[in-house]
């Protein structure tokens, strides 16, 4: 497991310390697991992507506003996902932390749509809450492991 950069809001809005993580099978063998935590899209993701081959990448997202930030957003954006997938391009992508609570700005409806237009909707894959998901191909131990990460952080049951 490696901790990996992240940014929880604009450039001087930054709402604190957060943190990724990035999950490899020991040894190497095998996709990694990205965990992106409560970060936007910005350098220090597009670092994780040059520095790993990531097959499965969940994505906080949401768009999480909050008053002291003013209008911009803590967590992704849907467009911020479509920057994540093109920088993970044989990443699976798993939507999580984007329904629940008022600050998110954006819904799953509006991720799919985005995501739709920009032809990168097979690349999804959703996640129901308390609900196991068993994830296909090398990555799969890292990603069930990276579910109940998520679930866990974002209040849902396991």
């Amino acid at each position: 497991m490696t901790a990996t950069p992240a940014r929880h809001g604009p450039v001087g809005g930054d709402r604190g310390p957060v943190t990724g993580f990035v999950l490899v099978v020991e040894g190497g063998a095998g996709d990694a697991v990205y965990i992106s935590g409560d970060t936007v899209w910005y350098d220090g993701v597009a670092e994780v992507a040059r520095r790993f081959k990531v097959g499965t990448a969940v994505l906080f997202m949401g768009a999480a506003r909050v008053r002291e930030v003013g209008p911009q957003h803590v967590t992704m954006t849907a467009e911020e996902g479509i920057e994540v997938a093109r920088a993970f391009p044989r990443a699976t992508i798993v939507p999580l932390h984007f329904e629940g609570w008022a600050h998110f700005s954006e819904s799953r409806e509006d991720i799919r749509r985005v995501f739709t237009t920009a032809g990168l909707e097979a690349r999804l894959r959703w996640l129901e809450a308390g609900v196991p998901t068993v994830f296909r191909g090398r990555s799969a131990r890292l990603a069930e492991a990276a579910q109940r990460f998520g679930q866990s952080t974002c209040g849902r049951p396991l």
